[in-house]
């Protein structure tokens, strides 16, 4: 079973109308959609925003559906120049940026207490998503990078310069690293594939709506090419 959670409603709509033998639960208040899709067993569902929707939803993906791997699509913010509008980030791990307990002498991004705070992807299914994007999506670029994850829309030049020289992130956004540290807890390979809506800087908030409907479209094709290979 692959659990797919997407960030937005109209990505997921799109996935669940090309899936046969739907059956639909509310659980936590976000709708899960299990069915086949090109043969597959998978469940989609939206999340919601933010890290801990991100998580709640991951834990009951392991918990009342047994996924074998979790996959999480949706939008992301730019962090390096040569990642542009429109171009794909495929994890090769997850932080949580804004996890700061620098007062106890640990350095951002440390979550105390953890072994890891550094959740890398599965090998695997990395490389079946850069072979599903060159495939679906041959038009646009494709990057292997770190995702970083927090709370915060970024919008302003010096975060974004904080967050590329403090992890040497490729893409910003607000749910992958909890879902990477929830499939983590689980022992479930996860994958995080975000295409980019905006830099991250200060045209953030008018880049995202004009260039969000383009980036839906694209995760749409890749994860029906995805599901195939897995």
């Amino acid at each position: 079973m692959i659990g797919i959670i997407g960030a937005m409603e109209e990505e997921v709509k799109a996935l669940a109308d090309m899936m046969s033998g739907v059956e639909t639960a509310t659980v936590a208040g976000m709708v899960f959609k299990k069915g086949q899709l090109k043969g597959k067993d998978v469940v989609v569902v939206r999340s919601g925003i933010g890290k801990v929707n991100a998580a709640v939803c991951t834990q009951i993906l392991a918990d009342r559906y047994g996924v074998d791997c979790v996959i999480n699509t949706g939008v992301a913010g730019s962090l390096k120049n040569e990642i542009n509008i429109g171009d794909i980030v495929v994890s090769s791990d997850a932080v949580q940026h804004d996890m700061d307990a620098t007062g106890f002498g640990y350095a951002m991004g440390v979550i105390p207490r953890m072994p890891v705070s550094v959740f890398k992807a599965d090998r695997k299914l990395i490389d079946a998503a850069k072979a599903a994007c060159s495939e679906a999506v041959p038009e646009i670029g494709v990057f292997e990078g770190r995702v970083v994850s927090g709370d915060q829309f970024i919008t302003d030049k010096d975060t974004k310069k904080r967050l590329v020289d403090t992890f040497a992130a490729y893409c910003t956004e607000m749910e992958g690293a909890a879902i990477a540290q929830a499939a983590y807890l689980n022992n479930i390979p996860f994958l995080v594939i975000r295409a980019i809506s905006d830099k991250a800087d200060d045209s953030a908030s008018m880049d995202y709506g004009e260039f969000e409907r383009k980036a839906i479209e694209h995760s749409v094709l890749l994860m029906e090419n995805l599901v195939q290979r897995i």
